[in-house]
C-alpha cells in the first residue's frame, strides 16, 4: 500500500470511548466546561520524578485574557516559543509543520475556537505506530502569575499551539516525558513520514540539493549541533549558535553575491530568539550586496525573532545533524518512478524468551523475534531492489514513570535459506548479515535505507543486550514498479491472490461483532474502513508465511504470525489453537486463520475494556470510601 493514501479516520484514545463530537455535544447540552479525566489538571500530569517547584494555577484562556483565539492570522512559525519544558525538539518541528498548511490541519483541526460551540474541549490528531490517533484535552493550562509556563505563541491571546503541546504530553503520558528527544521523532507523529539522517561532516557533497529537494516535496527538516558533555547542553557559542539544541529548517535559497552563487539556509531557533551572528545574519553586510528585490524577499520580518539565514558551508562547519522527515519514502537523491509500498509487523522483546541481544550474544541472539522479506521488483534496469527498513521501539515516554526509558536498538538482514523457518544458532554463528544498521542507539526508532538483490531476506530486530523488554513495530518499504491504475490493480490480484474457497458464516458473523461497533448488526461505510486496514495486514501476514502460495500456513507459523500482529499468547493457549483451527497435515487455511484472528482481536478488546471497566468501577469505590469517612468524621 502507499504511504499515505486517502484519509483515515483517526483512532479514539479517549478511555469512555468517546470522540471530540460527542464530548463536546454532551457538554453543550448540560452548560458545562470539559474537564479531561484522563489528563486532569494537577501536578501529575506535569511531573512523575519531581515536585512542582512553584505555585502552578491551571487557568483556562478565558481566565489568562480577555479575548482568546484558537488561531491568530493563520498558524505561523512565530506561534512557537518555549516556555520552562525542555523540549525544544517538539517545537522546532511544530515549527516545520505550519509550512505545510494540509498536513497542519489533519494534525490541529481547524472546527474549534472559543465562541462558537465553545465548550472547553480541544483536539488533536497524531500519527503512532502506524495509525491515526484522536487526543481530545480540557483547555486548562498551566500558569504562574497569570502567564503560561509552557509553550505560548508571541501573540498573548493565541493558544492552538499551548493547546496542541498539552495534547502531546498527554499521549506521552505527561509534560515531562517531553523533556529530551529527536526533532524526527515529533515530525513523524505529525506526518506519518519516512526519516532519514545525515551527519555534515560526512554527508554526500549534494547535500544542499538532497535538502532543497526535500524542502521543495514538502517534507520537514531540522538541525542540530552535537554536545560532548552534559555540561554543554544548551550551551551558547561566541557565534549565537546553541549546542545540543534542537532548531527547525525553515528555507534554502542561492542568490548572486558579487558575481558569485552562494547558497544560503534558514533556520529558526523555537526559543523565539538568539541568533546566529555571523555572515548573512540579520544586520550583516553581506545582504548590501545583493539585488535589492532578493534582500527584501529575504528579509521579510527581519527582527530577533529566533529566525536566521547562514551561507551554507558555515551552517555545515557549525552544525553536526540533519534531520529530515519525507512525506514519502521516494529518494532524494534521484528521479526514478517508482511507488512504494509498505509491510507492518509488530512484536515484542521478553525477557528469558525473545529477548536475545545483538550478535555479540550469539548464544541468545538466534531466538530474538525474525521476520521473513521478499524482494522481486527492482529498480529501472538495475538488478537490486530500494528497500527502508524503520524500527519503532513503542510507548517507552508513557513507561518513564516506571523507571523504563528507550531501549538501545538495532536490526540485521540475512539472506534466508529455502525451506526454514526459525533459524537457530548455528546459522547466525556461521552466515554474516548482509545489510545492518548502522549503529545500535538509544532514539525510538533507527532507520535505514538499502539496495539489495531480489530474493529472500530475514530481518532480526534486537535491543543492544539480552534480558531487555519492550515492545516493537517495524516498517519495511520496499519500490515496486509504476503502473496504470488499471494495471496496478490486476498486478495487485495477482500479488495478494490467496488460494481458498471463500469466507464461512461463521468466519462473517466474527468480523461483524468485532466491528459493528455501534450494535446495528451490520457495518457502517466508517466501520468497514477500519476493518478493510486491519484486513490488508492480516492478509499480508498470511502471505510472507504462505510461502508456496497453497492458501495454507503451517501450525508451527502460528506464534509467528499473532506475534506479528501484536498478539501475545501462553504456550497452553497456542496449543489449543492449533487443536482447533489445524488440519491433519497441522495446516491451516486462510479462512479459519482469518476466523482465529478476528476472534482473538475481539477477545484482546474484550479484555481491555474489562480492565478499563475495573479501574474505573475500583476509583468510583475509592472516592465512595471517602465520602464515607468524611461522613463519620462530621
Amino acid at each position: 500500500m502507499p504511504l499515505q493514501s486517502s484519509p483515515i479516520q483517526a483512532e479514539i484514545t479517549q478511555s469512555d470511548g468517546k470522540s471530540f463530537e460527542q464530548l463536546r455535544r454532551e457538554c453543550l447540552q448540560k452548560g458545562v466546561l470539559f474537564e479531561d479525566p484522563d489528563f486532569p489538571a494537577k501536578d501529575s500530569s506535569l511531573f512523575f520524578s519531581e515536585s512542582v517547584p512553584v505555585n502552578v494555577e491551571w487557568k483556562r484562556p478565558k481566565e489568562i485574557c480577555s479575548d482568546p483565539k484558537f488561531i491568530v492570522g493563520g498558524a505561523d512559525r512565530t506561534d512557537i516559543c518555549q516556555g520552562q519544558l525542555g523540549d525544544c525538539w517538539l517545537l522546532a518541528a511544530i515549527a516545520s509543520l505550519t509550512l505545510k498548511p494540509e498536513t497542519m490541519a489533519r494534525v490541529v483541526p481547524p472546527d474549534q475556537e472559543f465562541d462558537h460551540r465553545y465548550a472547553g474541549i480541544f483536539h488533536f490528531q497524531f500519527w503512532q505506530h502506524n495509525r491515526w490517533l484522536e487526543v481530545v484535552v480540557d483547555d486548562r493550562l498551566p500558569t504562574v502569575r497569570n502567564k503560561l509556563i509552557m509553550l505560548h505563541s508571541a501573540s498573548y491571546n493565541e493558544f492552538w499551539s499551548a493547546l496542541m503541546e498539552k495534547a502531546y504530553a498527554k499521549l506521552n503520558g505527561s509534560y515531562e516525558a517531553l523533556k529530551g528527544g529527536s526533532t524526527m521523532e515529533a515530525m513523524e507523529d505529525f506526518t506519518g513520514g519516512v526519516g532519514e539522517m545525515y551527519e555534515t561532516k560526512n554527508a554526500p557533497g549534494n547535500l544542499f540539493s538532497i535538502m532543497k529537494k526535500a524542502l521543495d516535496r514538502g517534507s520537514m527538516m531540522g538541525c542540530s549541533i552535537d554536545i560532548t558533555s552534559s555540561a554543554e547542553s544548551e550551551a551558547k557559542t561566541t557565534t549565537g549558535l546553541v549546542k545540543g539544541h534542537a532548531y527547525s529548517i525553515t528555507g534554502m535559497e542561492e542568490v548572486n553575491y558579487r558575481g558569485q552563487t552562494v547558497q544560503l539556509i534558514r533556520i529558526r531557533n523555537p526559543w523565539g530568539q538568539v541568533e546566529w551572528n555571523g555572515p548573512w545574519s540579520d544586520n550583516s553586510r553581506e545582504w548590501n550586496y545583493i539585488d535589492k528585490s532578493e534582500q527584501i524577499r529575504l528579509q521579510q520580518n527581519s527582527t530577533d525573532d529566533g529566525e536566521f539565514w547562514m551561507q551554507f558551508e558555515d551552517f555545515k562547519r557549525n552544525y553536526d545533524k540533519v534531520e529530515i522527515c519525507n512525506m514519502t519514502a521516494d529518494s532524494l537523491t534521484d528521479d526514478v518512478k517508482h511507488q512504494w509500498e509498505v509491510s507492518m509487523f509488530e512484536g515484542n522483546w521478553i525477557r528469558g524468551s525473545t529477548a536475545g541481544g545483538c550478535r555479540n550474544y550469539i548464544d541468545t541472539f538466534w531466538t530474538n523475534p525474525q521476520f521473513k522479506l521478499q524482494l522481486e521488483d527492482t529498480d529501472d534496469d538495475d538488478d537490486v531492489c530500494s528497500v527502508v527498513i524503520a524500527l519503532m521501539q513503542k510507548n517507552r515516554r508513557k513507561l518513564r514513570k516506571e523507571g523504563l526509558d528507550l531501549e538501545t536498538i538495532g536490526f540485521a538482514v540475512y539472506k534466508a535459506p529455502e525451506e526454514e523457518d526459525h533459524l537457530g544458532k548455528d546459522f547466525f554463528r556461521y552466515n554474516p548479515s548482509t545489510a545492518r544498521s548502522k549503529t545500535y542507539i538509544n532514539m525510538r526508532e533507527v532507520s535505514e535505507r538499502f539496495t539489495l538483490p531480489p530474493g529472500k531476506y530475514l530481518l532480526v530486530p534486537t535491543t543492544f543486550q539480552p534480558h531487555h523488554e519492550a515492545d516493537f513495530l517495524i516498517l519495511f518499504r520496499h519500490l515496486v514498479e509504476f503502473m496504470t491504475w488499471n494495471n496496478k490493480a490486476q498486478m495487485g490480484k495477482q500479488r495478494v491472490k490467496i488460494k481458498f474457497e471463500g469466507l464461512s458464516l461463521s468466519t462473517c458473523h466474527s468480523i461483524i461483532n468485532l466491528m459493528d461497533v455501534d450494535n446495528t448488526g451490520k457495518l457502517e461505510f466508517h466501520e468497514f474502513k477500519v476493518f478493510w486496514e486491519k484486513m490488508k495486514k492480516w492478509i499480508m501476514l498470511f502471505l510472507s508465511f504462505d510461502t508456496d502460495r497453497s492458501g495454507k500456513m503451517s501450525s508451527y507459523e502460528l506464534r509467528s504470525v499473532l506475534s506479528a500482529a501484536g498478539m501475545r499468547l501462553n504456550n497452553q493457549l497456542l496449543q489449543l489453537i492449533g487443536l482447533r483451527f489445524a488440519d491433519e497435515n497441522y495446516e491451516i487455511d486462510f479462512d479459519d486463520y482469518l476466523t482465529c484472528i478476528v476472534r482473538l482481536e475481539n477477545m484482546f478488546r474484550t479484555f481491555q475494556a474489562l480492565d478499563k471497566f475495573k479501574r474505573g468501577l475500583y476509583e468510583e469505590l475509592q472516592m465512595q470510601r471517602r465520602a464515607c469517612v468524611v461522613l463519620v468524621r462530621m
